[in-house]
C-alpha cells in the first residue's frame, strides 16, 4: 500500500497557502505588502522654466534610504546675489510646467508659483540649508542658496508623503527667483508675489525644474513601467498552483491506495 504520510500532506498545504498569500508585485514595481523602507537613487535635469526667461541649467539627485533623503543639487546660469528658494513639490501631475501653463502678470505672460502647481504639485520639502525643511520654510530666504551657481547637499529626515512620492517617480525639484527684465536684480516688474505681497513675484517664480526619475535598490522603479512587477506576479501564482494543486493530487491518491487496501 503506498501510504502519503499527513506531516508531507500538511507541509505541501501550508506550503502552497503562504505562497498564495505572499506580497504579491505589481506592474508599477510596487508590493502589496511593502513598507516605505526601501532604498534608491533618483536623478534630474534642471531646465529653465518656459516664459519666464531663464538661461540657467542645473542637476539634482536624491538618495533615498527609508524616509532619509541625501538631497544634491547644482545650478548655474540663475541670477546672482540673490536667494534661490528651492522645494521638492508633491501631489501634483508629477511634471514641469509648459508655456500653456502661464499666466498673464502685470501685463507679462509668465510662469508664477501657483500657475505650475498644477504641473508639479504642492511644497513637500523646503530646501533648506539648515533647520526646518518643512513647507512652513518654504519662503525663509536666509536659509536657501545663494548667488548665480551653487552646490547643495544635505541630508534630511522627510515625511512618508514625500518619501513615498518620490519612490513613485512622482515628485520634482523647482529652484526659484528669476531675473525677467534682464536687470539683474529682483524687481517688481510682474508685480508682487502671490505667496507673500512682501516679495516680487521674480522672487518666488519658479527658475529651473526637473522631474525625478529612478530606480529602487533591486526593482523596476514605480511609475517606469517595467515588466518586472508582471512577471513576479505569474511566479508567485502558478507556483501557488502547483503546490496546491499537488497537494489534492495526493488526497486523491491516498483515497485511491485506502481503497484498493
Amino acid at each position: 500500500m503506498n501510504k502519503i504520510s499527513a506531516t508531507t500532506l500538511a507541509a505541501l498545504t501550508v506550503a502552497g497557502s503562504t505562497l498564495a498569500l505572499a506580497p504579491i508585485a505589481s506592474a508599477d514595481g510596487t508590493s502589496s505588502g511593502s513598507g516605505n523602507s526601501g532604498s534608491g537613487v533618483f536623478t534630474t535635469t534642471l531646465n529653465p522654466v518656459p516664459t519666464n526667461h531663464v538661461a540657467g541649467s542645473g542637476t539634482a539627485k536624491i538618495e533615498l534610504k527609508g524616509n532619509q533623503a541625501t538631497v544634491t543639487v547644482d545650478a548655474q546660469g540663475l541670477l546672482g546675489g540673490v536667494p534661490h528658494a528651492q522645494h521638492i513639490h508633491i501631489d501634483g501631475q508629477g511634471r514641469c510646467p509648459t508655456a500653456a501653463d502661464a499666466g498673464t502678470h502685470n501685463g507679462h505672460k509668465s510662469m508664477s508659483t501657483s500657475d505650475g502647481m498644477k504641473a508639479y504639485g504642492m511644497i513637500g520639502t523646503s530646501l533648506t540649508t539648515s533647520g526646518d525643511n518643512s513647507p512652513t520654510s518654504a519662503l525663509a530666504v536666509k536659509r536657501f542658496p545663494m548667488g548665480s551657481s551653487f552646490h547643495y547637499q544635505r541630508t534630511q529626515t522627510v515625511t512618508a508623503k514625500v518619501a513615498d512620492s518620490i519612490r513613485r517617480n512622482n515628485s520634482v525639484i523647482v529652484v526659484h527667483g528669476i531675473d525677467f527684465d534682464g536687470s539683474g536684480k529682483f524687481t517688481n516688474v510682474l508685480g508682487a508675489s502671490e505667496l507673500d505681497p512682501k516679495l516680487p513675484q521674480v522672487a518666488t517664480a519658479p527658475a529651473l525644474c526637473g522631474v525625478m526619475r529612478g530606480q529602487m535598490t533591486g526593482g523596476v522603479a514605480a511609475g517606469s513601467g517595467g515588466t518586472q512587477g508582471l512577471q513576479h506576479t505569474g511566479l508567485m501564482a502558478g507556483g501557488a498552483a502547483l503546490l496546491v494543486g499537488g497537494a489534492g493530487y495526493l488526497v486523491t491518491r491516498r483515497r485511491k491506495a485506502s481503497d484498493r487496501a
